[in-house]
């Protein structure tokens, strides 16, 4: 066997985030491969342990633009555990909606990312302009189309007028109808099903191996769900059905996602007609007392965990984020890894790393340093990158 190296990032038109895979083939076929993380690395961890808790929400938005309210809620959620409080029950619908929302527009912006990488640039802008229905409705409901802004320690901070909710209601049954559209050319379009059937395939006991999470995991067969498992918000009471898949492969992982972003709209629609009365917002003092807390949520790619520890101050002591791409990425691995009779084409790469959704900036927690002439690695802390800063 004659093997060589392909080096793919961190800076490379496939890749939509900077991370670098090292592929070694045989020929076509991918026999190994490795990734190198740390390229998106912002210092958000530490940087909210200068803030107060309610600066920290516009930072924690940030720590991904398209999973931002995932990360609101699980940020607000974990700080109001730390009063050992429930918010007002409105607000909880509040965020069922908005999260489902943004739900929504994470998995039909995937599904064209999807259609562009198999090279069926047809779906990718049918699926971006239907896209922009659930943009249009976003920025209804919170006043921005990317960054909501929506979910504050204690409950949200818009309602929902009647006005809204019935532009609401019409938006959900046009992103209805396209979806369904969508679910047919995923079952009978044969640009999709050569590109993504058999392709990436993530055996039920490889996902649980490997930790895998979310649609990628749900897409090999496991039922799994946050939602489920540990409701949090309104997901004790708003009914849906935990999609899940059972070929392996990148056409399961964009099975999972259409059907989930109709379950979606289903959930919205069950929010609109059960929407209770009341407050959309509970006060609570600047200072949480002592302790720790671990919130998670169900994001749009998976599980997301986030750790606060509070000093009784202001501002937390320690704070801790876990993305779902880092759940996902050993699995990237394996299923860019030839074996038996898995084979795996230098083609498949972009297929099979755009099938988990990637989201690096969500997950790049750390910095490392590299001198190849001297064989050394090292991290270093916060203050000596401070110190850096300040001699440049």
């Amino acid at each position: 066997m004659s093997t060589f190296s392909i080096p793919i990032g961190p800076q490379h038109p496939a890749l939509k985030e900077p991370e670098s895979f090292t592929l070694t083939v045989d020929g076509e076929h991918v026999v190994a491969a490795r990734v190198r993380i740390g390229y998106a690395h912002k210092g958000i961890e530490k940087a909210m342990e200068s803030r107060t808790y309610i600066q920290n929400i516009p930072l924690v938005e940030r720590i991904c633009g398209i999973c931002n309210v995932a990360h609101t809620v699980c940020y607000a959620q974990n700080v109001e555990y730390l009063y050992e409080k429930s918010i007002p029950r409105r607000a909880e619908y509040i965020r069922v909606v908005i999260e489902e929302l943004n739900r929504i527009h994470s998995h039909l912006l995937w599904l064209g990312i999807v259609g562009h990488e198999v090279g069926f640039d047809t779906l990718f802008m049918y699926v971006w302009r239907d896209r922009e229905v659930v943009m249009d409705l976003i920025e209804l409901l919170t006043g921005n189309r990317v960054s909501t802004a929506m979910n504050t320690i204690g409950g949200v901070r818009r309602d929902l007028t009647p006005d809204k909710i019935t532009r609401l209601r019409k938006g959900m049954s046009i992103l209805e109808e396209r979806t369904k559209y969508y679910r047919k050319i995923a079952l009978d379009e044969p640009t999709v099903l050569a590109r993504a059937k058999g392709v990436g395939v993530l055996t039920p006991i490889e996902a649980i191996k490997l930790s895998a999470v979310g649609p990628t995991l749900r897409a090999s067969g496991i039922k799994s769900d946050v939602r489920m498992d540990d409701p949090y918000a309104a997901h004790d009471e708003v009914p849906f059905n935990v999609i899940t898949y059972d070929s392996c492969d990148v056409f399961g992982r964009i099975i999972v996602r259409v059907d989930e972003t109709l379950e979606s709209i289903a959930m919205v629609q069950y929010c609109l007609d059960n929407m209770p009365s009341g407050p959309i917002r509970m006060r609570l003092t600047n200072t949480p007392p002592v302790g720790e807390s671990v919130s998670r949520v169900e994001a749009p790619r998976g599980e997301d965990i986030h750790y606060v520890k509070s000093n009784g101050t202001e501002r937390p002591a320690r704070y801790k984020v876990r993305a779902p791409t880092l759940g996902n990425l050993p699995a990237v691995l394996e299923m860019l890894t030839s074996k038996g009779d898995y084979i795996v084409r230098i083609a498949d790469i972009p297929v099979v790393v755009a099938g988990i959704d990637p989201c690096m900036c969500c997950m790049d927690r750390s910095i490392r340093f590299i001198d190849p002439s001297k064989e050394k690695e090292w991290v270093w802390s916060w203050d000596q990158l401070k110190k850096y800063a300040a001699r440049r």
